[in-house]
């Protein structure tokens, strides 16, 4: 394991936020250089990487003085790393921005925080999708609701796993029986616990398209459903399959994309 360490907090920050990597070279440097252009420091970052065989070592040791803790090891896959980057958090809240992902704007953390009191158990907000030129396509599909409750997720999953700060101690590990899905549970679970829900009513991330969830979407659909039925019950899971179903290909006929 090769670990490095930039900088001590003298208190926890307000958000932990934990990208993961592997073999990241070539869309890991704009995820760090939104986190560097921040105007608003109350944060630590974390980089949990795979053992990397491209220069993403060499990106993250060149990075160290924004990065407040990095690891580089092999893993079990995605979740698996997010639960090591969850283990390191010492933050208030807790966010996932993936190699090739980045906050929207130098102003995204002071627009979502500064102010904020007291402040919610869960903070969530808007998904811009962008290629890999960085040029936006537009917003997600799925669109943030009014209000959100864990409910919602009836509907899929109506915020991004990007856009979405959650409180440290309502942040469980990731559920590592499911390879692409696990991060649809994983919020739905903190959603369940959360007494406080803050819509920040910005587009707070841009998210890089093709993921692994476009890549996998049968099995993705799969354990998604698997984990409907168990939070929501069988017939309402369902029925609104139907509808979701009806509402992504009309989607897809207007948008020409998904």
């Amino acid at each position: 394991m090769t670990t490095g360490e930039a900088r001590t907090l003298n208190e926890s920050p307000i958000v932990s936020i934990i990208t993961v990597v592997f073999n990241g070279e070539k869309v890991l440097p704009r995820t760090i250089e939104s986190i560097r252009k921040q105007n608003w420091k109350n944060f630590e970052y974390i980089v949990i990487d795979g053992n990397s065989k491209d220069s993403t070592l060499e990106i993250l040791r060149q990075n160290e003085d924004i990065i407040t803790y990095w690891q580089s090891e092999p893993d079990k896959g995605l979740y698996d790393a997010m639960n090591k980057g969850l283990k390191a958090a010492k933050g208030y809240y807790v966010c996932f921005l993936n190699a090739g992902d980045q906050l929207y704007d130098e102003n995204t953390l002071k627009s979502i925080f500064e102010g904020l009191n007291p402040l919610p158990d869960i903070v969530y907000g808007e998904t811009m999708i962008v290629d890999a030129e960085g040029k936006e396509i537009g917003l997600r599909r799925l669109k943030a609701p009014e209000k959100l409750t864990w409910r919602s997720f009836i509907n899929g999953m109506l915020v991004c796993h990007q856009s979405i700060y959650v409180k440290r101690e309502l942040a469980d590990s990731y559920n590592l029986k499911y390879k692409i899905a696990a991060d649809y549970e994983w919020v739905l679970k903190a959603l369940k616990k959360a007494k406080s829900i803050h819509n920040s009513k910005l587009v707070v991330t841009r998210f890089l398209d093709g993921g692994i969830n476009k890549k996998n979407i049968r099995r993705g659909l799969s354990e998604r459903l698997r984990i409907m039925i168990k939070h929501y019950g069988f017939f309402l899971t369902t029925f609104n399959h139907l509808v979701i179903g009806v509402k992504f290909f009309w989607f897809l006929f207007k948008n020409k994309r998904f």
